[in-house]
């Protein structure tokens, strides 16, 4: 049986499920997850391997949305790049959701790609059956789809039968990653992001949209990872918010991320925080190109591989999390 691979990427409208979706088919926790819409904001890799079968490279993206701000740009940016080089869309719809413009947009995008294309149904368990059958028939007539899956991502409904057709799908190829990878992106985003992850939760309204991070410090010994981030905020007022009175708010964020970081990264963690004010980040190119941690990494792999195509056609940066 020949072994096959490809880059499947996930897109959808912000709140469909995307990230949910990533995390229950590669098995662990590698994106965050919050109500809020728009949490994702970066590409990022999530590995399935099945043993001599094939190897399916989930590619997570931001939520489809119009841009304003520098920083939703480069989100959408994300997405535009996580079209163009994969071998098979997954497009992922909320069924609880009525198909409006928003939809109408992101299926345009999906539809000019002319890549071969999955509708995801997700959250089935929500609706009942009469509805989804009704919601079948009004996107079979919208796209020529190649497969059409009620899935519910939480719950674990339909996720076998998707991740068979999608290696069933893709084309023989060869191991982008070793077996026990599970993502490209650092380990050192990942905190970030599980941070990010807690102000979201906790804070409220414009604050978390205003909101982002940066891990400054990283120091691994045999068992205990030290960790000091800043939270970087775009006005004083947003900075009281999220420290709260005498500090509560702060702590909270602060205990819930480390026992998340320590249930994925398998160590002790001590974390220090700081709350930064940075004015106007999301309209400074420079400052949001900081947070792009591909950039940086393919920087680096750059100056440290010359011919990194000759090592991966794809052009992956080595590096990335693995199972523990």
């Amino acid at each position: 049986m020949p072994f096959r691979s490809g880059f499947v990427s996930i897109i959808g409208r912000p709140n469909a499920g995307k990230s949910t979706l990533l995390n229950a088919l590669v098995g662990e926790k590698i994106a965050i997850v919050t109500h809020k819409p728009q949490t994702t904001r970066n590409r990022i890799q999530g590995i399935v391997t099945v043993p001599k079968k094939g190897q399916i490279v989930l590619v997570d993206t931001p939520g489809v949305h119009k841009p304003d701000k520098t920083l939703n740009k480069r989100m959408m940016q994300e997405v535009y790049d996580a079209l163009e080089g994969c071998d098979l869309l997954l497009y992922i719809h909320d069924v609880t959701h009525k198909f409006e413009k928003e939809d109408e947009y992101t299926l345009s995008l999906v539809k000019k790609t002319g890549q071969p294309v999955m509708l995801l149904l997700n959250k089935i368990d929500l609706i009942a059956k009469p509805k989804l059958l009704e919601i079948i028939t009004q996107f079979s007539t919208l796209h020529d789809f190649k497969e059409i899956i009620p899935i519910s991502a939480a719950k674990g409904s339909g996720l076998d039968i998707l991740r068979k057709k999608v290696l069933q799908s893709l084309p023989v190829g060869p191991h982008y990653f070793p077996d026990d990878q599970i993502t490209d992106q650092p380990e050192r985003f990942l905190a970030a992001e599980i941070i990010r992850e807690q102000v979201l939760v906790c804070a409220h309204q414009e604050v978390p949209y205003a909101t982002t991070v940066m891990v400054e410090q990283w120091e691994e010994k045999r068992s205990l990872t030290k960790i000091a981030a800043a939270i970087f905020v775009e006005r004083d007022g947003q900075k009281a918010i999220i420290i709260g009175r005498g500090g509560e708010s702060l702590k909270r964020i602060g205990t819930n991320a480390r026992r998340e970081l320590e249930k994925i990264l398998n160590t002790k963690v001590f974390l220090e925080l700081f709350v930064k004010v940075q004015a106007g980040w999301r309209d400074s190119r420079h400052f949001v190109d900081q947070l792009d941690w591909h950039r940086q990494l393919e920087e680096l792999s750059t100056s440290l591989i010359p011919d990194r195509d000759a090592i991966n056609p794809k052009g992956h940066v080595p590096g990335g999390r693995r199972k523990h």
